[in-house]
């Protein structure tokens, strides 16, 4: 772990003149995993270079046999090896490579103390410290080694998947559940595939490392061709590729700044809540180096603070805002994750009194059990009487919202600038003008909770015109099954222990109408809208919420996609219930601009599920075309079968949609055909 290296003597040294040393003999303690203090580095005598100032898993021993002058503490590792790290053999010749004194009665071994200390063991480490236990990747030659280290660090495992798409679309679940999450792939073929799953991540705000194994570090600038390449001597195509998608690139051909790349790479994962990719040289995890220590010292990212003057006046000129409003109303975008405001919003609706919806993408992120919760605001899509309260206000605060041709249904949102109030994750903007910068949306929403006047105008409007939702038509007996059914027994299953992830498709639409319970899960892409993400989402994010068991719904021409990869739900015992809406194609984009080319290829997708299953691990499957075949196959998932991954294919109707689906493809059609601007 420290590595004092005196340059008179060549020797590693285990004992540490330390400053404080006759503080901590006075008061007779005895630390346990404590980093040296940073003043250590001042305190040091001029022959010795610190190489790695903190130790995390160094126990330090009183000593009060020593001599006057002599340590008062030498360090012990804390698992019986040795904790300081020789000088590298690439600063060092072998023949003035210095021995490494072992603690007394500790197995004399040195590959032990070099693989504690190599670059793989670093990056097993840091993504553990970081929340990271479960990383999702494809072997290739170029990242085997790597692989190795993260398999043998015991709190990490490697959830190896069937192609890198996948494991870039579970590293995105994992994210959404855990905060962030990791891929690991090889160089360009793996990389350029896992690439469009690390764009869908970037677009929703999600940190996950991305790191790729790289060719060998002395092929660099040789002018050489190697495989996995379009065959040019050029390294760097998938590193441009990856610069538009990620906030930070590191490239590791060499040991000598492979700490700092890997760690500024990490944590600016963490503060941009961004993706990053990390290329690692092949022949590089294995070997040990001085700036590596045994147990890598977490991170302390400084937290972000507000302009305290900016943050004042923004309060004021928000509050002067609000409070002369008659009717305003709240909405909540889906920026309040990256924000990490969720809180403070909920705080703001209980201090105001004034109703509040969420946008489409937010579902989830919000509660939906306040009692002042009018729904999804979506435009001429949103849930019943959610819109007119919205855009009949005379002042709407919006917190952290997206405005997409998407979310706002072919731009149709009828907001009007002067009335609104948008609050970004740092940034506040009040209607026309004034802007505000450097403002955390977390504090101000706080601050401003504490300024308004209580107004419930807006939510006795929502009272006297809301009319309770009615129930889908009964079935009759053997009458085929329709989708608004399937979703009515969907809503009856959720819970607090439940998390449902949404296909792009229909199921947006379908799933935005079901009424969650405190605590459960919601996630769903609409930003960046890549079919197939759920399959791999609904596997990380399992991986991740091992308390929730999740509820996927997916489209047939979603799962065709990526269907493989419920081989790894099965191989890693996760239990969770898929419905697969077989209709027959590709409805979202019907509804958009029919063609023959929305037609797939029907599928026997139960019977493809039992040959991946092939009689190893847990899984059940059913199809079913009526109603009492759904109640039976519901029962049994979330009965006999509730340990179990469970596929239930539901046939419907090729043209059985959500009247929010057809109202919304007609106007993105709209959009998405208007004639070019007269030159």
């Amino acid at each position: 772990m420290i590595s004092i290296y005196n340059k008179e003597e060549s020797e590693c040294v285990t004992r540490l003149q330390l400053i404080w040393a006759a503080e901590a003999l006075e008061a007779s303690v005895t630390p346990q995993k404590k980093p040296f203090p940073l003043s250590l580095a001042r305190s040091s005598v001029s022959p010795f270079i610190v190489v790695d100032l903190f130790a995390t898993s160094v126990s330090f021993r009183l000593n009060r046999d020593g001599p006057l002058g002599e340590p008062a503490f030498s360090t012990t590792p804390s698992d019986g090896l040795c904790t300081s790290k020789c000088p590298s053999p690439n600063l060092l010749s072998e023949s003035h490579a210095p021995s490494c004194p072992i603690a007394p009665g500790s197995p004399a071994s040195s590959a032990a103390t070099e693989e504690a200390s190599t670059l793989g063991r670093h990056i097993a480490r840091r993504l553990v410290q970081i929340g990271v236990h479960d990383v999702f990747s494809v072997p290739g030659d170029f990242n085997l080694d790597l692989l190795d280290h993260l398999i043998s660090e015991p709190e990490l495992t490697l959830v190896g998947c069937c192609n890198e798409l996948n494991a870039g679309y579970a590293a995105d679940g994992y994210a959404r559940a855990r905060g962030v999450g990791a891929c690991v792939v090889t160089f360009t073929v793996g990389g350029l595939s896992v690439i469009n799953a690390i764009a869908g991540a970037y677009s929703e705000n999600l940190p996950v490392i991305c790191l790729v194994g790289g060719p060998n570090s002395n092929d660099y600038g040789t002018n050489r061709i190697i495989h996995h390449t379009i065959g040019l001597p050029d390294f760097s195509q998938e590193l441009r590729c990856f610069q538009t998608v990620t906030c930070f690139q590191a490239v590791v051909n060499n040991l000598e700044d492979a700490h700092e790349l890997v760690d500024t790479a990490i944590s600016t994962a963490l503060k941009e809540s961004k993706p990053v990719y990390i290329s690692i040289s092949c022949n590089l995890p294995g070997i040990a180096h001085p700036t590596f220590s045994r147990e890598p010292v977490p991170f302390f990212l400084a937290p972000k603070v507000s302009n305290q003057m900016g943050l004042e006046v923004a309060v004021e000129a928000v509050a002067n805002f609000l409070n002369k409003a008659v009717k305003p109303v709240l909405v909540a975008g889906p920026k309040i994750r990256v924000a990490k405001a969720g809180k403070a919003f909920m705080e703001l609706v209980d201090a105001c009194g004034y109703p509040y919806a969420v946008m489409p993408s937010a579902k989830g992120l919000i509660p939906e059990t306040h009692h002042r919760f009018i729904g999804t605001y979506w435009g001429p899509v949103s849930t019943s009487f959610c819109a007119e309260i919205v855009e009949s206000a005379d002042a709407y605060l919006f917190a952290g919202p997206i405005f997409n041709d998407y979310s706002s249904v072919g731009y149709s949102l009828l907001l009007k600038e002067e009335k609104s109030i948008i609050i970004q994750p740092e940034r506040v903007v009040v209607g026309n003008g004034p802007a505000f910068g450097c403002i955390l949306m977390k504090d101000f929403l706080q601050a401003l909770s504490k300024r308004l006047i209580k107004n419930t105008t807006a939510y006795e409007n929502y009272r006297r015109i809301y009319v309770p939702e009615g129930q889908p038509l009964e079935l009759q007996p053997n009458e085929p099954l329709r989708v608004n059914v399937l979703f009515k027994h969907i809503q009856k299953m959720l819970s607090s222990n439940t998390s449902v992830i949404a296909e792009t498709g229909d199921s947006w639409f379908n799933c935005q109408k079901l009424r969650l319970p405190e605590a459960c899960g919601y996630e769903f892409q609409m930003q960046y809208g890549s079919i197939g993400w759920s399959v791999g989402a609904t596997l990380g994010y399992a991986q991740a919420a091992k308390d929730k068991r999740v509820i996927a719904c997916i489209g047939d021409g979603s799962f065709q996609v990526t269907a493989q990869d419920v081989s790894t739900m099965i191989r890693y015992s996760q239990n969770n219930i898929i419905f697969l809406i077989n209709n027959g194609g590709y409805t979202i984009e019907v509804e958009i601009h029919d063609g023959p080319y929305n037609v797939i290829k029907n599928w026997n997708y139960t019977a493809l599920v039992d040959a991946i299953h092939n009689g190893e691990g847990n899984c059940w499957t059913a199809k079913v075309v009526h109603e009492e075949e759904l109640k039976e196959a519901i029962q049994t998932a979330t009965g006999p079968k509730k340990d179990c991954l469970c596929f239930i294919e539901v046939i419907v109707h090729k043209d059985d949609t959500s009247k929010e689906l057809l109202e919304w493809g007609s106007r993105v059609s709209a959009t998405n055909s208007r004639p070019p601007n007269p030159q």
